[in-house]
């Protein structure tokens, strides 16, 4: 065990040995000083703290130091009431203080427990009380800032970490400190009920055991209590004013002293001010040699504070200036350019989804959400930012990805969301609203409606859960805009750990990282997850050199990934329901394809789309009937051209090549688009 800890544990046994065993007056001198210098590095370790929690140790100090003065006080009665004496500091102390006049000694021992109890002590114990409640209650709002930071990418796991230990330990401590000052304020206490003993009693045995008179024995005894009365309450002064101090400190980069001097005579032409009415004093019958003499003193000190200033006033100009211009460079306006890839905003009825105090776990949700999304998708999504915004409505959210509105919707957040089955029931009522992810008629309905709803046929959902698979679908619809050059080449380097020489092979010849990221995006626009980067990257190898047309070689990486978009649609087991385009359209879209140098595209006259769309349409409706997902197929040659065309009317029609299914899947044609 170290020095410093077989110490601490001395002083407690001392502590106790002190209670019980009476002590020479040479040692109970020794440790009186020792208590008025523990007292006097307390203060001005407090003084000197830029931070509470720099001090975090001190509601057990001041325990120890509370119980330390307590055995001091035992051992110093004991000693008056037996002895007549405590040793040389009390009877110094008390010789001091009382001179030739015990009642006036008394009076001013009086006057310093007065201020140490009632103002002090008392102060100081209400401060604690106040500041344990108004940091026990912001703990909620700080956990949920450092949450947000954390989620924004602005700060990392470790600083959130070491920013919530923070905020418990300040809880911790403001909350120790509450209880600590009751320990202060019963030793005010106790100190008084000590003095007043030793008055009584020590009368009562000079008297009648020691043979003292009247006079005698209220000198001696006088003397002696006012001694101890002073070396036990001037370091309960100093720790109570220590105590005040820490828990009314607010955090600084500088200590006490400092900010004192600084904020204090931070206006040096108020000392004038002050000069000029104390010098007003003086034409009063006060002495005026006194009030001049004061007044001269702040002039002169207003004119040493106001001389650096001016000295240094060209400099500061200049420090003042080349900040302006600073502000006005082009450098200060980029970094306002910088948007966030994916924002979550909500109105204030909705905070309770965030705030973890209120049980929220949105920001649980979202994480879940990404890892699901780099599972499903393949593609690290952005960190998602959450922010309230007073401007929407109470109940509305909205998410943006790269400053765009994207979707929006509203919530209940104490009612449930039920989505109507194909027959609705009349006795289920509730607010009529739409499911946002995916537009099904929906009813806003109280939780004592929730199990009839669910007996009913309903699927019913809670707000959390309705805004997590808004926010889930909405990413997976727009994850092409998400995937730029920069996330593509985070791709390349993850797969180039494990496969460095297939990269070497794509990139940077014959294709360019802009090029890679084309065909990614292109497959995420169709929902194909690009998680499985070797097929992928194999297949451009093997492309690569043949042809940059980043739309052909699209083509083929969907059907080199023929297995993983075969098991995304089938349905049931081994079976596959399409629509198919008769040869006399894919003879139509054939021939209407022009060759550039840039690529190839559809050159297909209006009415000819025209008929196309409607016969698709048609399809499209009889399949809604049927509760069938609408899935076209075609030839190879032609799929990217089907797509485009009919990408603006039906942008979630599946259009599918003959080579992109596996061999053994079973094909039902349900329907055959024409233009007959």
């Amino acid at each position: 065990m170290k020095a410093k800890d077989l110490t601490v544990l001395l002083g407690v046994i001392l502590i106790i040995i002190m209670l019980v065993i009476p002590l020479p007056g040479w040692l109970l001198s020794v440790l009186i000083l020792t208590n008025i210098s523990l007292a006097l590095l307390v203060i001005l370790v407090s003084m000197n703290t830029t931070d509470a929690l720099q001090f975090s140790i001190f509601p057990s100090l001041l325990l120890l130091l509370t119980l330390f003065r307590l055995g001091l006080n035992v051992s110093t009665t004991r000693s008056i009431l037996s002895e007549a004496d405590a040793g040389g500091v009390v009877e110094t102390f008390g010789t001091f203080v009382i001179g030739d006049n015990p009642l006036v000694g008394f009076v001013v021992f009086t006057i310093l427990v007065i201020i140490q109890f009632l103002v002090i002590t008392k102060g100081s114990e209400r401060v604690s009380e106040v500041a344990a409640r108004f940091t026990l209650d912001a703990m909620p709002g700080k956990q949920m800032s450092i949450d947000a930071d954390l989620n924004a990418g602005m700060i990392n796991e470790f600083q959130a970490k070491e920013r919530r230990e923070k905020v418990e330990n300040e809880a911790d401590f403001y909350g120790a400190m509450d209880g600590a000052t009751k320990f202060v304020k019963g030793d005010a206490i106790a100190g008084i009920i000590i003095v007043l003993i030793n008055i009584v009693f020590g009368l009562i045995i000079g008297m009648a055991q020691m043979g003292m008179g009247f006079g005698e024995a209220i000198n001696t005894y006088m003397q002696l209590t006012v001694g101890d009365g002073l070396v036990s309450q001037i370091p309960a002064l100093l720790i109570s004013t220590a105590t005040g101090i820490v828990v009314t400190r607010v955090a600084s980069e500088n200590n006490l002293g400092t900010n004192v001097t600084e904020q204090l005579l931070r206006y040096p032409k108020l000392l004038y001010i002050a000069a000029g009415t104390i010098f007003l004093l003086g034409l009063t019958p006060i002495n005026f040699f006194l009030t001049l003499s004061i007044s001269l003193i702040l002039a002169i000190g207003g004119y040493m504070l106001e001389r650096p200033v001016k000295d240094v006033e060209p400099d500061k100009l200049e420090e003042e200036q080349a900040e302006s211009n600073q502000m006005k460079s082009p450098e200060n306006v980029v970094g306002l350019l910088s948007m966030d890839p994916i924002e979550f905003e909500f109105g204030y009825a909705l905070i309770p989804l965030a705030d973890t105090s209120q049980g929220g776990d949105l920001l649980d949700r979202i994480v879940m959400i990404r890892r699901q999304l780099a599972i499903e998708l393949g593609i690290v999504i952005p960190v998602v930012r959450i922010r309230d915004n007073i401007q929407l409505n109470p109940n509305e959210y909205r998410l943006k990805v790269k400053g765009n509105d994207v979707a929006s919707g509203e919530l209940i957040l104490d009612h449930y969301l039920a989505m109507s089955p194909s027959v609705e029931d009349d006795s289920i009522e509730g607010i009529d609203t739409v499911e946002p992810a995916f537009g099904l008629p929906a009813k806003w309905i109280s939780e004592e409606l929730k199990d009839d709803a669910e007996l009913s046929g309903y699927t019913v959902v809670d707000p959390p859960s309705v805004v997590s698979t808004h926010i889930t679908e909405v990413i997976k619809k727009n994850a092409h805009m998400l995937l730029g050059r920069q996330e593509t080449k985070q791709l390349i380097d993850h797969l180039k750990e494990t496969y460095p020489i297939l990269v070497e092979e794509v990139t940077p010849e014959p294709l360019s990282i802009g090029d890679v990221q084309k065909v990614l995006a292109k497959l995420l626009r169709e929902s194909i997850s690009i998680r499985n980067l070797p097929v992928i990257f194999e297949t451009l190898a093997d492309f690569g050199k043949m042809t940059s047309d980043t739309d052909l070689l699209t083509e083929y990486v969907r059907q080199s990934l023929a297995s993983q978009i075969t098991k995304q649609y089938v349905q049931s087991e081994n079976s596959l329901k399409v629509v198919t385009i008769s040869g006399e359209v894919e003879s139509m879209i054939s021939e209407h394809i022009h060759q550039t140098e840039h690529g190839s595209y559809l050159a297909l006259d209006p009415e000819s789309q025209q008929l196309i769309i409607r016969s698709v349409t048609e399809k499209i409706e009889q399949l809604s009937l049927q509760e069938e997902t609408p899935i076209l197929l075609c030839s190879p040659s032609i799929r990217m051209y089907v797509k485009q065309l009919l990408d603006r009317f039906f942008p979630n029609v599946v259009v599918l090549s003959y080579n992109e299914l596996e061999p053994n899947l079973e094909v039902q044609s349900v329907g055959v688009v024409n233009v007959a």
